[in-house]
């Protein structure tokens, strides 16, 4: 039986690992639309709806922390997976970085990876719309209310 399509946001810098983890998540069936930047990410989940976010820790500019806390504020129930080479190194865990499930890179990183998507496509939150689409939303709202 084949796992439901999920809509996946997957961030990381480095374009070998992007491509390779976005390769094996579609394989599996999942619609997955790549950021190289934490900034690139953020701005990609204001525009578009994502069942589940798969993001690196260590990138330039805007790690993986802090995509997390800014995603906690705009969506606390939208399911995240963190990928770092430092897990161990830097003792990451879901306590301490926010994150749903933590993940090391490495030779199980792709299993592992499959395996938290489905455990998470379990208990996801319903797809939040973008962010012009929920502006509207109270737009319109703001009128009845005024109106």
């Amino acid at each position: 039986m084949r796992a439901q399509s999920l809509r996946i946001l997957l961030i990381d810098d480095n374009r070998h690992g992007l491509v390779a983890r976005r390769s094996v998540l579609e394989q599996h069936g999942h619609k997955v639309v790549v950021a190289s930047t934490g900034q690139d990410g953020l701005d990609q989940f204001d525009e578009q709806a994502f069942d589940i976010v798969v993001t690196d820790y260590r990138m330039p500019g805007v790690s993986g922390q802090q995509v997390i806390r800014k995603l906690r504020q705009q969506s606390p129930r939208t399911p995240i997976v963190l990928l770092s080479g430092y897990v161990e190194a830097m003792g990451l865990s879901e306590q301490s970085t926010g994150a749903d499930i933590v993940l090391s890179k490495g030779p199980r990183e792709v299993q592992d990876l499959l395996r938290a998507v489905a455990r998470l496509s379990k208990r996801r939150a319903p797809a939040k719309p973008p962010a012009a689409e929920r502006a509207r939303a109270a737009a319109a709202s703001s009128k009845r209310k005024t109106g």
